[in-house]
């Protein structure tokens, strides 16, 4: 590509216009950095009906946050990204979609200092619902993305996934909830950074297919609750056979239904 090529023309090669819930949303992505996947769509559809305040950790260019404002399952939502340009997409993204007047966009670095946190305008005690679907490769693991942000989105150690929950605990109002969907294998991790920050948890495992192992999990806990852990039974994400998605899953895709746990 020249080097002397429009701005726009550099930009529109670099990125990608993807079209989630059957189009309802269309969002612009980077065409070869981490992209939005199933994993964002079930986390935004999670979101607990009449949230009045969400937050998205680690949002990228903002699809499971805007997926909770399409789905009418969040008021107002707060992206927080760390890289600037991701960030500037989420808020074109927020723009196009039409959700500008219910989303805020937040460029700041999860593991940043409390007072960083602050100064950045993250509030303390203040969302009803926090989101986040923080990289799933463990420190060492896996083959680092060329891109920053796609490697910083794929690598996280323990120490660091800790920090993420720390700052959703830190975040989350009184009696707000924390929902995080990661690898099934990492869900020891997961349930000991939240040991101490969250009760009542409960874990939804989801499968490729019935009968075959969990993949992923959905983990939700209430800011000082102490309600005992609950371990839902597992649901199957497609059919038996084919590569059609289970009723379920196809109504969430669609846009025509939450995913309720």
């Amino acid at each position: 590509m020249s080097l002397d090529q429009p701005s726009d023309f550099v930009k529109h090669q670099t990125t990608t216009r993807d079209a989630f819930l059957a189009g309802r949303i269309t969002l612009s992505q980077p065409r070869h950095g981490f992209r939005a996947g199933l994993d964002s769509v079930l986390l935004g559809a999670s979101v607990p009906e009449h949230t009045s305040s969400l937050l998205d950790l680690g949002a990228g260019v903002g699809t499971a946050g805007l997926v909770a404002l399409a789905l009418d399952r969040a008021q107002s939502t707060t992206l927080l990204e760390r890289h600037e340009e991701t960030a500037e997409m989420a808020r074109r993204n927020a723009v196009e979609n039409g959700f500008a007047a219910r989303c805020e966009i937040l460029c700041l670095d999860i593991l940043a200092s409390g007072i960083t946190r602050r100064a950045a305008g993250l509030r303390e005690n203040n969302y009803r619902s926090v989101i986040a679907n923080p990289p799933f490769f463990g420190a060492g693991q896996g083959t680092l993305a060329p891109q920053a942000s796609r490697a910083d989105a794929r690598h996280m150690g323990r120490e660091a996934l800790d920090g993420w929950v720390r700052c959703a605990a830190g975040a989350a109002a009184g009696g707000g909830d924390f929902t995080i969907v990661y690898p099934a294998s990492g869900l020891a991790d997961i349930l000991g950074a939240m040991e101490g920050r969250f009760g009542a948890l409960t874990v939804l495992p989801l499968a490729p297919r019935a009968g075959q192992a969990a993949s992923r999990v959905l983990v939700r806990g209430i800011k000082g609750s102490r309600t005992p852990l609950t371990l839902l039974a597992t649901r199957a994400l497609h059919e038996q056979s084919g590569r059609s998605f289970a009723p379920e899953f196809d109504a969430i895709f669609r846009g025509q239904a939450a995913l309720v746990w």
